[in-house]
């Protein structure tokens, strides 16, 4: 069974509204997290995914992001910044456009 991608959604955008309360406060520059996992990601699934697709692999677990080299796992936001980097590959899913899923409909 995958991963919800509703309940996905809920996460990754609750993970970019932290990173960018981060980066107002100047506390973080977020691309120190979300760029070693999004090339991760892109690495996991290739150029051609579904939003689904990133909804399934979050359902699997993140805890190998907090392995990648430049991730801290100590840093106390890190899973924010982790739902954040998903938020942001989600935008280059090939079902994705202005905030919204597409569905195909066959009438």
């Amino acid at each position: 069974m995958s991963y919800s991608l509703e309940n996905a959604l809920f996460n990754w955008e609750a993970g970019i509204e932290r990173l960018r309360d981060l980066e107002r406060a100047g506390q973080l520059r977020g691309d120190s997290v979300t760029g070693p996992v999004r090339e991760e990601l892109r690495r996991r699934l290739g150029a051609t995914f579904t939003a689904s697709d990133l909804a399934a692999l979050y359902g699997e677990g993140t805890d190998w992001a907090l392995q990648l080299p430049g991730v801290d796992p100590g840093l106390a936001d890190v899973q924010d910044l982790v739902d954040a980097a998903f938020w942001q590959h989600l935008q280059t899913a090939g079902d994705f456009a202005g905030g919204k899923v597409i569905v195909d409909l066959e009438i």
